[in-house]
Parts: C-alpha cells; sequence; structure tokens
C-alpha cells in the first residue's frame, strides 16, 4: 500500500530527465526509429519533461534544440568505418556520455549495436534506468550471413542481461522473449495519426488515377517477400500496374529490376510522406510482405491512411491486423487473392478499412503511444527511488 502511494504522488509531480540513443537523430530523415524518436520527444517535452535526442555528427541538422527536444551531437566514425562498423563506436560513445549526464531514463532504440556498450559499461549505470527496445528478431534477417547473425543473436543475449528495463513493440515480440529468456518485456508499440486529407493529383506522376493500382512500400529485402509478391503479380491476370517504393542501390535490390516490366514499377526511394500517403489511400490493396518480427511502422501508416491490405501471414502481422486483412503465405495464395480483385470477389473492403483506422485512433495514435511510455518511465524510475 505504501508503495502504491508513493508511485501515485511520485507520477503526479516528477519530470523526468530522458535521454533518447541508438538513432541517426531528429529531425527525421531516415523513417522508422528516427520518425518515433522525433515524434516521442517532442511530445514528452510537451508534457514537461526535459528530453535530449543524441544525433550523429554527420546529420545535417546543426541546432542544439529542435521543437523543444536537446540535441546532443557525438562524433561518428561512418565515414571511415562505414555504416555498420561505425553503429558500435557511436552507440558506446553516446552512452557513455548518457551515464555521466543526471538522466532518469536512458532509451535505446534497438539493441544490435548497443549491447556492445551495454556491457563495457555496465558497471557506471549511476541512476539511470536503462531501458532497451528489442526491435524484432534482427538476426532472423536473411541479408545477414552467419557470422553476423551470431553475432546479432549475441547482442540479443547482452541486451537483455544488461538492460534494467526491455521494451516490445508487439505481443510476438513479447512472448518470444519470454520463452526463450523467462523476462516480460513491456509492451508497447509503435504510432501512427489518422491521415484525413489526401491529394489524388499526387498520383499525376507516377501515371496512375485512384483504385486502378496495387502499392507495395518496403526496404528491397529477401524477408520483405518482395521478389514472391512480384513474381505472384507477374503470374497474376490484373492489368493494373504495381507500384514499388524502396531503395534498390544494393545487390540484392538490383535483382529484383530484371522483373520489371509494364505492370511491374520500380520508383526507388520517396521521402515526401504526403506523396505516400496519398499512395496508400488511393491504391487498390496494399501488399505488406514484412516476415522478421514487430510492429511495422509501414503497415501502421498503411492503417491509417485506410488502405486495404494484404499481408505475409505471421504471429506480428496477426497480433496487428487480426481479421481485417487477406493474408497469404505463398505464391500461389498472391495469385488467387489478385484474381479475387480482378473478379471483384473482395467482401467486407470498406469494414477492414474502417477497422484499421479506428485501431490507429484508439490504439496506436502517438498521444496513445507517448502515454503509455510516460506512465512506463515514471514507474521504473519511482520504482528505483523507493528503493
Amino acid at each position: 500500500m505504501a508503495t502504491e502511494v508513493f508511485y501515485f504522488y511520485f507520477s503526479c509531480i516528477v519530470k523526468l530527465r530522458i535521454a533518447i540513443l541508438g538513432t541517426r537523430g531528429i529531425p527525421n530523415n531516415y523513417g522508422g526509429f528516427e520518425q518515433f524518436a522525433e515524434y516521442l520527444s517532442v511530445r514528452l517535452v510537451a508534457l514537461g519533461h526535459e528530453v535530449d535526442v543524441y544525433n550523429p555528427s554527420f546529420h545535417p541538422y546543426s541546432e542544439s534544440i529542435y521543437r523543444g527536444v536537446g540535441i546532443k551531437r557525438v562524433n561518428s566514425p561512418e565515414r571511415f568505418l562505414g555504416s555498420s562498423a561505425s553503429n558500435y563506436v557511436y552507440d558506446y560513445r553516446c552512452l557513455k556520455d548518457a551515464l555521466k549526464s543526471d538522466y532518469d531514463v536512458i532509451y535505446e532504440a534497438g539493441y544490435a549495436s548497443c549491447a556492445f556498450a551495454l556491457r563495457i559499461l555496465r558497471k557506471h549505470k549511476g541512476k539511470a534506468c536503462i531501458v532497451t527496445n528489442m526491435d524484432g528478431m534482427e538476426w532472423q534477417r536473411s541479408k545477414w550471413n552467419s557470422v553476423v547473425s551470431r553475432i546479432i543473436k549475441w547482442s540479443e543475449r547482452e541486451a537483455v542481461k544488461y538492460s534494467d528495463h526491455l521494451v516490445a513493440d508487439n505481443i510476438g515480440i513479447q512472448q518470444y522473449y519470454y520463452k526463450t529468456y523467462q523476462v516480460n518485456p513491456e509492451c508497447i508499440a509503435y504510432g501512427a495519426e489518422v491521415i484525413t486529407r489526401n491529394d489524388a493529383g499526387l498520383l499525376e506522376q507516377f501515371k496512375v488515377k485512384p483504385g486502378e493500382f496495387f502499392l507495395l512500400i518496403a526496404r528491397l529485402e529477401p524477408e520483405n517477400n518482395i521478389e514472391m509478391i512480384v513474381r505472384a503479380y507477374k503470374a497474376s491476370d490484373s492489368k493494373a500496374p504495381l507500384l514499388i517504393v524502396g531503395n534498390r542501390n544494393k545487390w540484392y535490390q538490383k535483382q529484383l529490376t530484371h522483373l520489371e516490366d509494364e505492370r511491374i514499377i520500380f520508383l526507388g526511394s520517396i521521402y515526401n510522406k504526403e506523396v505516400l500517403d496519398s499512395l496508400r489511400h488511393f491504391c487498390k490493396a496494399y501488399f505488406h510482405g514484412h516476415s522478421v518480427g514487430g510492429t511495422n511502422p509501414s503497415l501502421l501508416e498503411a492503417m491509417a491512411c485506410s488502405a486495404l491490405i494484404i499481408a505475409h501471414h505471421n504471429e506480428f502481422n496477426k497480433a496487428v491486423l487480426g481479421t481485417d486483412a487477406m493474408y497469404f503465405s505463398s505464391q500461389q495464395d498472391l495469385i488467387r487473392l489478385v484474381s479475387d480483385f480482378v473478379a471483384a470477389k473482395m467482401e467486407n473492403v470498406e469494414g477492414m478499412k474502417e477497422s484499421n483506422r479506428l485501431k490507429i485512433e484508439k490504439q496506436y495514435s502517438w498521444a496513445h503511444i507517448t502515454e503509455a511510455y510516460e506512465s512506463f518511465f515514471k514507474r521504473i524510475v519511482s520504482q528505483k527511488t523507493s528503493r
């Protein structure tokens, strides 16, 4: 009872000092965790907390404050070591600096490269609660060779061992960590906002009209099932174009381009959110092939735009979409689903769109996600303070 009373008064009056590490900085120029860091930090500041986000030295934003959020610039050796290797050095430097400061919470966005720093600096935690977002089963991604996969799996174990608290953004991820390590991460999803205004005129640059094209937006990586989707679409009898948005500079991505034809159109990367939202809203259906863990930001954004979703059948996508999507596990499933569109056999399309939109409004809005994080941060800090 005394603990509950302490927490009640603590949560009413406390203003926290929070550091967000592990991203490529804000304002967001990349997406994913960068967008998360921007949205969460700005909203936490609006609630009265003091928040710093760590930016790598190459980030173009040079001011020390962004919308009330403190910016801490830390040198990254990416120019000399490349992005993967430099992340370990950069994350170590960020955590070392944060541990010297008087933070209540140090939030690590992802575990893959921060685990090395957590292990080395574990004796210097001080008063801060170190919280790590366990970003899916990163070691399962098919782009890694066996050596890198084992290193990332090691990082997963180290992050579990040396973090004070863990966050999972999907119940499937939460259950995996409970089964594997007997720990129970706090389950707080990624966020999105319902899109209410869309501009059909933005489609003209792609030579498509509302409701007359299919869409796929993803990093062009094997675990996102891009090739399966493209091959199935080529084998279907649909005449509508399939627009694919995603970077294609790497070897695997370049291999996909030989599948391009008059219906399969690779647009490369698009970063204009208004354009992306309009594509999502006006597409006939949106393919979501992600299969490796977590509540994917691109899925929430498609739901927020009232897109009809055809998703890869796995526990992570099912945890978010439930019965409000069509699912595929194979190329034949996809061919059948596209054929159903051609034959106009789809049922309850508007109902699924509306249900997903309401999920964003009630479960995944940034206001809801920020409230969940604020409550979680206050609780873990109060528990540490009361000991």
